[in-house]
């Protein structure tokens, strides 16, 4: 099959067997669905704690790199789980996600984000030592705290407002 383009693509995912038997299972499609909720709530739980510490919010007698040291793991786990489920229910449903603009959204925030985390540790934070334990973190990484906690946001109200075919 040749794909001319993403709605293509879409089509053909549409219609493939695995595709049809996740959207049409009694319990594949709820469990997956489950699982990248739980997976979410993870993932951000742990994000949203470690920005809230850039934020100067929280856990400001804790060192930085401490509060990394002990949530990566638990990020990591989140976004996998996230990442492999959510990529099952795109399979399952690519018409609809095609034609959503809340899903193109989410992609969009989800891009960002990652582009702003990459940003973060490839600069601020490899400065981390100098700043490591002070409450008051450098302007550079309260913004980059900020726009994740904003982008994470966005991500999981687009990501909602999908179910709801938007």
């Amino acid at each position: 099959m040749e794909t001319n383009s993403l709605l293509d693509l879409c089509r053909w995912m549409q219609n493939t067997a695995s595709g049809t038997a996740i959207r049409e299972s009694i319990w594949v499609f709820p469990v997956l669905d489950a699982v990248h909720v739980w997976s979410l709530g993870l993932f951000f739980g742990t994000v949203a704690v470690f920005d809230l510490r850039l934020l100067g919010v929280g856990l400001r007698r804790e060192p930085v790199s401490e509060v990394a040291r002990r949530l990566l793991p638990w990020t990591a786990a989140g976004f996998a789980c996230m990442a492999a489920s959510g990529g099952l229910l795109f399979w399952s449903e690519p018409m609809k996600c095609y034609g959503s603009t809340a899903f193109r959204v989410k992609l969009a925030a989800m891009i960002l984000a990652g582009v702003n985390a990459l940003a973060f540790h490839l600069t601020t934070y490899r400065g981390v030592a100098a700043w490591d334990e002070t409450r008051a973190t450098p302007g550079t990484a309260r913004l980059a705290g900020f726009v994740s906690l904003a982008l994470w946001v966005c991500v999981v109200v687009s990501g909602r407002l999908v179910g709801y075919r938007l």
